[in-house]
């Protein structure tokens, strides 16, 4: 008989350790899977979707109609809404000799462009004629830019220093304090008379954080044995695709409004996508976003101060 009590007291408190190491492991599971979770960090993507031939916007979209990833890894979408944070857009127009012509066609564009993302946030223009020059400070004063874009005219005998403007407004944008920006950018492809490197350019662009959208004019001028025009084409070309931002090309300066018609509604139909980060020290080289849909494109960028290393 004792040795019957003896074992099944055994019995029993074997069974009482494995039920409190199950109890404990599932409790240890719990907490790991809460720390995950805890530990995931919430990031921001501010991101356009458009029809790849029509380029129409799409808007209204929801988590399954993206896919983010970072360095391929792909992340959990957590929701999915329309932008609505103020987005300081400074506006570079190229108003050198080469731009003569075209001057006429680009304010006409510009009334129209400006009249389109009014109420987006504040907006500033800036020339590039010799050196670059603020036509108008950021503001959301429509008369204000609407007059200040009248006033852009050809400077005779001058050369562009766009570059010189990217990098300058590109330092200035870093210093504001909103979540989304933009460079929009409208020129020939002209000889350039600046002489930074286009890495550099590139290095403060991603510093500031903006997207950089550029119309460009093709066929005027240029040359491609030319270090400026090199890096200006470079600069063109790279900008856009790094930001998140768009390039259109035109062959007749009467395209700019068309254009600058379509860049406006990209630019007011973003979305802010937000999604789930493991946390860790090293940020991502690289975040990709997707539409799901075949036939759209995406083009956006993280939140600033968000971006990747």
């Amino acid at each position: 008989m004792r040795l019957g009590r003896s074992l099944e007291s055994h019995l029993s408190m074997r069974h009482d350790m494995l039920v409190r190491f199950a109890a404990g492991a599932l409790f240890a599971l719990s907490l790991s899977v809460a720390l995950a979770a805890a530990q995931a960090a919430e990031r921001v993507l501010y991101v356009s979707v458009f029809d790849e031939k029509t380029r129409a916007p799409i808007t209204g979209l929801r988590t399954t109609d993206f896919v983010v990833r970072e360095d391929g890894a792909s992340r959990e979408l957590l929701r999915v809404g329309p932008a609505t944070t103020p987005m300081p857009i400074a506006v570079i127009v190229d108003n050198s000799q080469a731009a003569t012509d075209t001057i006429p066609d680009l304010r006409k564009a510009l009334a129209a462009f400006l009249r389109d993302i009014d109420g987006i946030g504040p907006v500033a223009l800036v020339t590039v004629a010799d050196r670059p020059t603020i036509v108008r400070d950021y503001t959301t004063d429509q008369k204000q830019l609407q007059d200040a874009a009248k006033r852009i005219f050809a400077v005779p005998q001058s050369g562009a220093t766009l570059l010189d403007a990217i990098t300058d407004i590109s330092k200035g944008l870093e210093k504001r304090e909103s979540d989304r920006a933009a460079i929009v950018i409208v020129t020939t492809e002209n000889v350039e008379h600046s002489t930074r490197y286009y890495k550099d350019v590139l290095d403060a662009l991603k510093k500031s954080g903006a997207m950089m959208h550029a119309l460009v004019l093709t066929g005027e001028g240029g040359s491609s044995l030319d270090d400026g025009a090199r890096n200006r084409a470079s600069v063109l070309d790279l900008g856009p695709k790094n930001s998140g931002g768009v390039r259109f090309d035109v062959v007749t300066s009467m395209g700019y409004e068309g254009r600058m018609q379509e860049l406006a509604k990209i630019l007011k139909s973003q979305h802010q996508v937000v999604y789930a980060r493991p946390d860790r020290l090293i940020p991502p080289e690289k975040i990709e976003v997707t539409a799901a849909k075949a036939g759209l494109a995406a083009v956006g960028a993280p939140a600033r101060g968000q971006g990747v290393k």
